[in-house]
């Protein structure tokens, strides 16, 4: 059971992360992945929020805990697409994008899920 909630998380968070990613691409200067940096931003603050608002307190079952931990948070960012995109940014010679791009999404991603979890507190 606990494969088929992982599943439906995974197709929600995939659709949302395709379409607030091309919105936010569409909004800004296509140079820099201003889309897959937004949704792994906004993961990590909902991933760090969902752990200390229910995982932690225990407020909602396991089952769908996993769903939106695994499934709709796990599929909504993307790490491999922060991968590709940064060697896209190196190979057309953007490597101050590329640095930024990298530090933004470590410390930015770092910093998001520690917001979250404070967040998650109240």
């Amino acid at each position: 059971m606990v494969y088929l909630f992982v599943g439906i998380g995974g197709m929600i968070g995939s659709v949302i992360r395709y379409l607030l990613s091309t919105a936010a691409a569409g909004l800004m200067d296509e140079t820099f992945p201003f889309g897959t940096l937004f949704v792994n931003l906004t993961g990590a603050f909902l991933l760090g929020w969902i752990t200390n608002k229910f995982v932690s307190l225990k407020k909602l079952p396991p089952l769908l805990l996993t769903a939106l931990t695994t499934g709709v948070i796990g599929s909504y960012t993307t790490f491999s697409t922060f991968c590709l995109e940064t060697i896209k940014l190196m190979e057309q010679g953007q490597y101050l994008f590329s640095f930024l791009y990298i530090l933004i999404s470590l410390l930015g991603g770092l910093l998001f899920v520690r917001i979250g979890l404070k967040m998650g507190e109240q």
